[in-house]
């Protein structure tokens, strides 16, 4: 085991002393040269952060992708409410246009998701009570808000 150590230690000091001799980086292995290794060193740094950037757009890249396909998600789903909370006043406000008792030009009907409110100023008590009562009944419609107001 000591011979092997001694031949190993040997070998590494002959190269020491060929590369000194040869004005050489004094580990550089015979047959190659400086500017071959650093041109070698360089080729890999440059591949690996190559690689890198490529890797990272890729991933901002999806992440992009996820964002606007959930911002896109996210707009048609209010553009779908509104549609909805359009149809449900709209409804509202013919029903109680067809209604003998009620004088729809007099309330007004907002909507929020499924949640009616009725403001205005009514004739009568019976007035009122049909105009809540037609809002109630209307298909998509979970609550009905009442500031009416009896003149």
């Amino acid at each position: 085991m000591r011979k092997l150590l001694f031949l190993a230690l040997l070998g590494v000091g002959a190269l020491v002393a060929y590369n000194y001799n040869a004005g050489r980086d004094l580990f550089q292995l015979p047959g190659t040269s400086a500017a071959a290794l650093k041109d070698t060193v360089r080729e890999t740094v440059r591949d690996t952060v190559r690689d890198g950037v490529r890797s990272a757009a890729r991933e901002t890249s999806a992440e992009v992708k996820e964002r606007a396909s959930a911002g896109v998600h996210t707009a048609k789903n209010r553009a779908e409410e509104a549609v909805t909370a359009a149809a449900l006043t709209s409804k509202i406000k013919a029903k109680m246009a067809l209604d003998d008792v009620v004088k729809a030009s007099d309330i007004d009907v907002d909507t929020e998701g499924s949640v009616v409110t009725l403001t205005g100023d009514v004739g009568s008590a019976d007035e009122r009570r049909q105009a809540v009562r037609i809002a109630t009944e209307t298909a998509g419609v979970t609550k009905v808000v009442n500031h009416l107001n009896v003149r």
